[in-house]
């Protein structure tokens, strides 16, 4: 591996860190209303619109994590429509006084979305009730509109669906400059495992395919810069992240993707006609770390610890969960929450064998919780973690501080989840408060939890490529932290600002020492929900006759 590339990808993630006294490089001043555009468009691409997604019904919260508890459905226009609905498609629109913004089933930083989704399609099955079908060809989803740009076509084979996720940086670096990056990985992982459970609602499951970087750029005609060409430069180029095939049968195996033929239509929309700052260190981070991706080796890991736990009354529909799903603005400095909850969300982040969204994970855990409980039914308010690997936890003690009292758990024994206390801490909301870059969400909240990332063994193991595989891991589970807040009645935020060697020193790990690196935070809590803001439906202009 190019020690060069290494050097790039550890100098960029020091330079990016928040530290308490300085924050990383980014904008001194914002123009909202010269925010790039959140709509990537490509003019002149035949759209075809979806079916909308069906929010009521089967299957309910739970069938997800029960293997073969949700029957497959046919790969048709329907199927389709609320596969995309549920998984990046819009959740609502929002408006106070003037200003009106939509928000998606799949997070992101700032509510910027710098994440976009391709389509590679062939032999799609008819619509039962229409007949409809799309043809083959390469397609860009426009979430806007709920509806598919067919950009090419490709070679004719078996029948299958491919789908591949880009970033486009800069709507993410016009707000927060250097570290957007980071950003920009964590928001591809949401999406990846968003677009994972919203597969599982109808039977299927994604299988990551080891291929990124110039091949899946080529493969996307992301390399035909006459297709971003305007008269004043170039639209903003997408950075391929990575590529899934869908399963839709038990047992099934994933083929490889078609190519598309040399008929490409369409020109990308320019999302920011006058940026005011440049990042290069961006692109050198995401050159060097671009790479390939490599199939993850054999692991098989054990079954969902929430079959370990009694099942909730009444469980909400899987569709209308995630179309619910927001993060919190404010939370209710006094509320708490149940032990079962924190249970059924430590149980959550287990990874588990053939359910969501374990099936994209990128292989072995290399991510591991701290959660610090604020106000949990019988915890005490501290730092714990939970190991989400064998041999973490050992990995874990050779790195921390050596006063840490990792203790187990009593009323937690029964549920066999492998959660240590840490140290315990009275003062946790004021130190909460702090670390999360004096955000009142971090003293607020029942719950913060701070994701370890096993960094120089996965640089180590997997190069370069590594640094965007932790990103995108810490991110998959904010977003089993997202849904289960909302399962459990609450709400989760995710929290990109934080003091990186803050966490780490008071973990207690030495000055330089980058075997471990917080990567994500994250809060749980009841949300305070601010009645100025008047919420509508999503695609109210497709409902309409």
């Amino acid at each position: 591996m190019p020690t060069d590339d290494l050097a790039t990808v550890r100098s960029y993630h020091a330079r990016s860190k928040h530290q308490l006294q300085r924050y990383a490089a980014g904008p001194e001043t914002l123009d909202w209303d010269a925010q790039p555009s959140p709509w990537r468009r490509y003019d002149g691409a035949p759209l075809s619109a979806l079916p909308l997604p069906e929010l009521d019904g089967a299957p309910a919260w739970p069938a997800l994590f029960s293997p073969g508890a949700v029957p497959s459905k046919p790969l048709d226009l329907r199927g389709l429509g609320q596969l995309l609905g549920l998984g990046l498609g819009l959740a609502a629109w929002k408006q106070q006084g003037p200003d009106r913004w939509a928000v998606r089933c799949n997070p992101s930083s700032g509510n910027l979305h710098p994440t976009e989704a391709w389509l590679l399609l062939r032999g799609m099955a008819p619509d039962p009730q229409s007949g409809g079908v799309l043809p083959d060809g390469l397609y860009h989803y426009a979430p806007r509109d709920h509806a598919l740009e067919r950009r090419a076509s490709v070679t004719p084979g078996p029948a299958g669906l491919w789908l591949a996720l880009t970033s486009i940086h800069w709507r993410e670096a016009w707000k927060y400059g250097e570290r957007a990056f980071r950003y920009c990985q964590l928001d591809a992982g949401h999406a990846a495992a968003s677009l994972d459970y919203a597969a599982a609602t109808l039977g299927w499951h994604w299988q990551p395919l080891p291929e990124a970087g110039e091949r899946l750029a080529q493969r996307l005609g992301l390399d035909r810069d006459a297709d971003r060409a305007h008269p004043r430069g170039l639209a903003e180029p997408e950075e391929p992240e990575g590529l899934f095939a869908l399963v839709t049968t038990p047992g099934g195996m994933a083929m490889p993707a078609p190519q598309p033929l040399d008929d490409f239509v369409g020109r990308a929309n320019r999302l920011d006609p006058h940026p005011m700052y440049r990042w290069p260190v961006i692109d050198a981070v995401a050159n060097a770390s671009r790479g390939s991706a490599t199939a993850p080796p054999p692991w098989a890991p054990p079954a969902s610890r929430l079959e370990l736990l009694p099942e909730r009354a009444d469980p909400p529909s899987a569709a209308a969960l995630m179309r619910q799903r927001r993060s919190a603005q404010r939370f209710d400095r006094t509320a708490r929450m149940p032990l079962a909850a924190f249970a059924r969300l430590c149980a959550a982040l287990m990874p588990a064998v053939g359910v969501p969204p374990w099936t994209v994970a990128p292989g072995r855990p290399r991510v591991h919780p701290v959660l610090f409980a604020h106000r949990v039914d019988g915890l005490e308010p501290g730092a714990y973690v939970l190991p989400r690997e064998h041999g973490a936890a050992a990995r874990l003690v050779e790195a921390l501080s050596p006063e840490l009292l990792w203790k187990p758990v009593p009323l937690l024994a029964s549920t066999g989840l492998p959660l240590q206390l840490l140290a315990p801490n009275p003062a946790l909301a004021g130190t909460l408060r702090t670390l999360c870059c004096h955000q009142a969400l971090g003293s607020d909240a029942m719950l913060a939890v701070a994701l370890l990332a096993e960094f120089d063994a996965a640089l180590a193991s997997d190069g370069p490529h590594g640094y965007r595989q932790l990103l995108q891991e810490c991110g998959l589970l904010g977003q089993v932290l997202y849904l289960e807040a909302e399962a459990a009645g609450l709400r989760g935020t995710g929290i990109g600002c934080f003091f990186d060697d803050g966490l780490h020193q008071l973990l207690g790990m030495a000055d330089g020492d980058t075997r471990w690196q917080s990567l994500y935070h994250f809060t749980v809590g009841a949300p305070v929900v601010d009645d100025r803001i008047s919420t509508e439906p999503p695609y109210a202009h497709r409902e309409t006759p």
